[in-house]
């Protein structure tokens, strides 16, 4: 059984561990989000992304590039603790947080094979300095098919209105 701490990576030690694979011939996938509260789209996008190479590292947001994307009341679930259970997945290899709203600069440094993302974004939706850093590195971009009906705010508001 893996570790999940063990998973849990600062960038530069996922650049060594990148550099690795490509020694070894293999094809990293990456894909990013904030992760807050896990569900099924989440679980199911994941799994899919992970078929598309032999391994799958997860960049998430920092408890601070969260707030800044979602608000003050966000997140609901630490960072550590959001990378903790990303890491205990079996479909992700590893995973490291980063501090900025946007994921340029670890995208650039690990120069994946294959960059994933979820369905309800397009090539035109993706921030461009994250897409220039991917075009820049030859990445392949996949959208993966997006589970509909299940997202962290929707889940949010339920229990809010459960509450009243």
């Amino acid at each position: 059984m893996k570790d999940p701490q063990s998973c849990l990576l600062a960038l530069e030690d996922a650049v060594a561990w990148r550099d690795e694979l490509r020694r070894q011939g293999k094809k990293l996938v990456v894909t990013n989000g904030c992760f807050d509260l896990m569900h099924r789209g989440h679980a199911s996008y994941l799994i899919e992304a992970a078929k598309l190479g032999d391994e799958l590292l997860v960049l998430i947001n920092s408890d601070a590039s969260v707030r800044e994307l979602k608000g003050d009341t966000r997140p609901l679930v630490s960072q550590n603790d959001r990378a903790y259970l990303l890491a205990a997945l079996e479909s992700v290899s590893k995973v490291v947080v980063f501090d900025s709203s946007r994921c340029d600069k670890e995208l650039a440094a690990l120069q994946p094979d294959v960059y994933a993302k979820a369905g309800d974004y397009t090539l035109e939706k993706l921030d461009p300095s994250e897409r220039a850093a991917l075009e820049n590195s030859g990445s392949e971009i996949v959208f993966m098919p997006f589970v509909s009906g299940f997202s962290t705010t929707n889940i949010v508001e339920k229990i809010a209105a459960s509450l009243r």
